[in-house]
């Protein structure tokens, strides 16, 4: 698409937006800004899996949970097309490695179509690598946590409970350039319905591809209520919402000179260092080719902005007083850490200042013209899974890999201004202070105009009675009096809740995981800089001099570093000894038990403050249910003693339960350029021996 075409669509979108003043239509006019639309779904293939008894077209007709079969196509290519930046009063041309399928938009192809299912069906993608040979996935002297293959690639449906081998959840294959390989996802009955997503992990390149816009939702539908002896879907009972689904990226694109990153000269502590020169002229061409651009001041100096389904500070229109939505947020991104809040603003002028806003005066923006009060909300669901309470917040926290389901009424009419909270350094993925920062700005319009907001109650009252309204409507009596009365009581959701909690009783005999994470930088921080993981938390002198926690080792493809059991349950402790980094583990969530600070506080009840008296980003997590969880550490200093545990530690609990999956996985740092270069482990799930071990099907593994 040229960039006539672009600016023509982009135009033609944005006076479409409703309720503009004259005066906001005219700032408008221009490719400056554009409106906010959910990702398309991917649609059905209309070339039939081979090997299949299918004598028609697959449909979408078969009645819910009914087994029915989803055949999709999605290609890994090439893609150019362009992604606004308000400070050049231009967008940037870019060439990224991205996901292409049916009804993909044109003009926004640097996020994934949203995939689509429910509980009980076969969800079959047929990927097909088209990205150029790359001999580095096949032969690389260098050691595999060297960031390479940067053309392979495969497919991680994160936070899903699926198996995690053969072709299903299978992280530890490589799906080379020019070969195609169908996953095959068996979603349980008895999944539970939420918020997921899906993106490359190919070990050396993932955040590389992901930091290309390679990801997209995933989306589990679910139509069952609560009955008198089970729990239900949340579906059921937001269904007459509005629904909006965010995804958030950070693309670090950099203009190329000779195939190359440019480069300037800068002077640092005195001294002059060369690092990325970030400009694109016009006629340059974006890309993202290496890890220099994902490093950990990369993503600020870069200058480039939070994109929300490929668009940069998208305009949320049709928006209505009093109507609650569903904001379904799903963090994508690699380098920034993402907090959401809602704030009325003052809208003149405001498009016109928007058009030339620079990432870095975004904070005297917000000071200036995003000036209301935040607009309370209800987080309903964390990482897809509907939480026992709903929780008040004003705004939440979401680090690499993190979902959050939003209720959201707005008050009053006017805009919003969509506002990323001021984040400290120990609280963010860049390791730096980080001022306010605007993702986008929301068109509430007064259906109503007689009536008041004061008439209406707040907002967080109007959603707790929208959703009682929407309960007695939709159930029987008896379930909906139940509802009702958990709504009343502090918006307890006791009947959408998809997991049990984990018991003493449960763990009780079983061996507690011991997990660190570390960053071994070698003596004086001279590298060469070694991602680790470790198992005992312990503290030692390495090889290399520098003390960290007892034998932490980078990645290795040939060793089951955790071999669990089926069938059992069993407490985690995790902790950082060096920065703070958000843990992953796929096929099995878990429960949050506590979080103690470094005075020995429990920061995740509710209300929890930290030391500095701020509010705790972990404030309420108690007993919610997570599969990426952020753990943090305040000490930014190499480890210079024994000292255990070193200053600033955070002692994070869970407890997870290893149910009905057996095979071998991985758990891992979802600062994504930390787990290519080493921050990862492997996991096995093996069944009973039946005298207390474990038969596994080897020792080591066989990538």
């Amino acid at each position: 698409m040229t960039y006539r075409q672009w600016r023509g669509v982009v135009l033609g979108s944005l006076l479409s937006v409703t309720a503009l003043t004259p005066a906001l239509a005219q700032d408008a006019a221009g490719p400056e800004g554009e409106e906010f639309s959910n990702p398309p779904v991917l649609g059905q293939s209309t070339v039939q899996p081979a090997g299949t008894l299918f004598q028609a077209p697959v449909t979408d007709t078969a009645p819910a949970h009914a087994g029915r079969e989803r055949v999709l196509d999605l290609k890994v290519t090439y893609t150019e097309g362009f992604i606004r930046n308000p400070a050049a009063g231009r967008p940037d041309k870019v060439k990224l490695r991205s996901y292409q399928g049916t009804d993909v938009d044109p003009n926004h192809p640097f996020v994934a179509p949203t995939i689509q299912a429910t509980p009980g069906d076969t969800v079959r993608i047929r990927l097909d690598n088209q990205l150029p040979k790359d001999p580095s996935c096949i032969h690389t002297d260098a050691s595999v946590n060297t960031p390479h293959c940067f053309d392979g690639t495969n497919l991680h449906s994160h936070g899903l409970w699926v198996s995690p081998s053969g072709n299903s959840d299978n992280v530890l294959l490589s799906i080379n350039p020019g070969v195609k390989f169908e996953y095959e996802y068996n979603i349980p009955a008895d999944h539970p319905a939420g918020t997921f997503w899906y993106h490359p992990h190919r070990h050396g390149s993932t955040a590389l591809q992901v930091g290309s816009g390679m990801a997209g939702a995933l989306i589990i539908r679910g139509d069952r209520p609560p009955t008198e002896v089970s729990n239900g879907d949340l579906d059921t009972l937001v269904k007459p919402f509005p629904e909006r689904l965010l995804v958030f990226e950070q693309i670090p694109y950099a203009c190329l000179k000779d195939g190359k990153l440019k480069m300037k000269t800068v002077v640092k502590d005195g001294q002059p260092v060369e690092v990325i020169d970030w400009s694109c002229a016009p006629g340059e061409v974006g890309e993202v080719i290496s890890y220099d651009q994902f490093s950990p001041s990369s993503w600020k100096d870069s200058g480039r902005f939070t994109t929300i389904n490929g668009r940069v500070r998208p305009i949320f229109a049709n928006a209505q007083v009093g109507k609650a939505e569903r904001w379904r947020l799903v963090h994508a991104g690699v380098r920034d850490t993402i907090n959401v809040q809602f704030r009325k603003m003052d809208p003149k002028d405001f498009l016109k200042r928007e058009k030339k806003l620079a990432a870095a005066d975004e904070n005297a923006f917000v000071e200036d013209v995003c000036t209301g009060s935040p607009v309370p909300y209800i987080v309903a669901a964390s990482d897809g899974l509907t939480m026992a309470t709903g929780q008040v917040r004003s705004d939440v926290t979401l680090q690499p890999g993190y979902r959050n389901d939003l209720l959201v009424t707005f008050p009053e009419d006017g805009f919003y201004c969509v506002v990323k909270p001021p984040v400290k350094a120990a609280d963010g993925v860049s390791r730096v202070d980080r001022g306010r920062a605007i993702l986008g700005f929301v068109r509430v319009k007064n259906a109503q105009k007689a009536v008041t907001s004061a008439a209406l109650g707040g907002p967080v009252e109007q959603t707790v009675q929208q959703l009682i309204d929407n309960a007695n409507a939709t159930y029987t009596p008896a379930i909906a009096k139940q509802v009702v009365a958990d709504l009343k009581d502090g918006i307890k959701l006791t009947k959408f809740v998809p997991h049990k909690p984990i018991t003493d009783e449960e763990v009780m005999g079983q061996p507690k995981q011991d997990l660190v994470f570390f960053i071994n930088q070698g003596p004086n921080a001279n590298g060469p800089t070694k991602f680790q993981v470790g198992n005992q938390f312990g503290i030692e002198q390495s090889d290399n001099g520098v003390y960290g926690p007892q034998g932490a080792k980078a990645y290795d493809p040939n060793v089951v570093d955790r071999k669990l059991v089926l069938g059992t349950a069993q407490e985690w402790e995790l902790r950082s000894y060096f920065v703070s980094h958000p843990f992953h583990i796929h096929v099995n969530p878990f429960e949050i038990i506590k979080i103690l600070d470094p005075e020995g506080r429990d920061v995740s009840l509710p209300g929890a403050k930290e030391r500095d008296g701020t509010d705790s980003q972990y404030a309420g997590l108690k007993g919610v249910w997570k599969d990426t969880l952020w753990v943090k550490s305040d000490n930014s200093d190499p480890l210079t003693s024994t000292a255990n545990p070193p200053k600033g530690t955070y002692q994070i609990f869970i407890r997870t339960r290893y149910e009905r999956y057996i095979g071998e996985f991985v758990l891992h740092c979802h600062i994504l350029d930390h787990e290519d270069q080493g921050m990862m482990q492997n996991v096995s799930i093996g069944v009973p021996d039946g005298a207390g071990g474990t038969a596994h099907a080897h020792e080591h593994g066989s990538h």
